[in-house]
């Protein structure tokens, strides 16, 4: 395995670790040693990959928003789909994370929304979610162009499809759904393109 390869590989490792500790217990509470520990590494080694904790959780928050950005370029890039269709399947993707990678969600919701003054510098406003971001600007322009979405201003399209999903992930999280997550999909994505559509 080339050296950078394997480097590379060892940094994803920190930060999937870091990213399951911040989500369960805390970005406060969390200590470089308590990452270090849980993926067999010494605490100074590390600090080769990531030269602080709050480094650490910005790379995190660039690597979820790039996961989910891939995800909803998949989705972007199949034409044949309509809006509505687009919109059932970004819903599925985020409440299939929701359920499988629950970490991720809970990362952006508990230490990324909570915690803004680690998310500074080169990770200031929206730039460290820009992988996603991204996508879902394409996805509105797209639905504009074609005559499916109504023509607005992106930040309150983006605040209503990311309030249905976001307020759904929440409620999954703390065990109040009286169902699964996966049966809301159809309503929440039925519910999106009504507020939504022209």
């Amino acid at each position: 395995m080339k050296a950078e390869t394997k480097r590379s590989k060892k940094k994803e490792s920190i930060i999937k670790a870091a990213l399951t500790l911040f989500s369960l217990n805390g970005f406060h509470k969390t200590t470089i040693p308590d990452i270090a520990r849980r993926i067999g590494m010494s605490t100074g080694n590390i600090y080769n990959y990531f030269a602080s904790k709050d480094i650490l959780a910005q790379e995190i928050i660039k690597y979820t928003s790039e996961v989910l950005g891939t995800e909803i370029r998949k989705i972007n890039q199949q034409k044949t789909l309509s809006t509505h269709e687009k919109i059932h399947k970004i819903v599925e993707v985020y409440f299939t994370m929701a359920t499988k990678k629950p970490e991720m969600i809970e990362y952006f919701l508990r230490v990324y929304l909570s915690h803004r003054e680690v998310f500074v510098g080169e990770c200031d406003k929206m730039i460290c979610v820009a992988g996603f971001i991204t996508e879902i600007m394409i996805f509105f322009a797209d639905g504009v162009e074609c005559g499916d979405l109504r023509d607005q201003d992106f930040f309150s399209a983006f605040g209503l499809f990311m309030g249905y999903l976001g307020g759904m992930a929440f409620l999954n999280g703390e065990a109040i759904l009286p169902r699964a997550l996966e049966d809301y999909i159809d309503d929440i994505a039925y519910n999106i393109y009504n507020a939504l559509k022209t």
